[in-house]
């Protein structure tokens, strides 16, 4: 079948974009994408400006933007004036947030290796590692609100 000018079928979209075509018709249901045209043989006709909006959409995934921000984001792109204050904002909850997990990761890797060099000392019939998890107090597991 002969390609519309200005149109891409999915698999060229998800070719150009490196997003695989499941998230593509994902992000189509929940509306990061709009429906695409479909041909006379059913197939998806995206125009090529969905390549922009889409690179856009991965590579703010890539840097762990939830959807919702996402979104904000691809309104505040759309605008012809885009509000700087609100794109900061937004990037600045983010980085909070990355802030945190990493702070966090650091945590556990301190655990990790603790509990790494215990098996490493010892040679005795209980591994200390198993014991440490499987006595370890159980805490409530606590999410970092975000503010807007």
């Amino acid at each position: 079948m002969a390609k519309t000018e200005g149109l891409v079928q999915i698999g060229a979209l998800s070719r150009r974009t490196g997003v695989n075509i499941e998230t593509i018709r994902y992000y189509e249901r929940i509306g990061l994408l709009s429906a695409p045209p479909r041909s006379q043989g059913g197939y998806r006709q995206s125009l090529v400006e969905d390549v922009r909006r889409l690179n856009f959409v991965r590579r703010l995934r890539e840097l762990g933007f939830p959807l919702d921000d996402v979104r904000a984001l691809l309104d505040l792109a759309a605008r012809k004036r885009t509000a700087c204050r609100e794109v900061q904002k937004l990037a600045g909850g983010h980085l909070a947030a990355v802030q945190g997990k990493i702070k966090d990761l650091r945590r556990m890797e301190r655990v990790l290796r603790d509990m790494v060099a215990s098996c490493e000392r010892g040679v005795a019939p209980q591994c200390p590692m198993i014991e440490t998890l499987w006595n370890a107090e159980i805490r409530p597991v606590v999410t970092r609100r975000r503010r807007h």
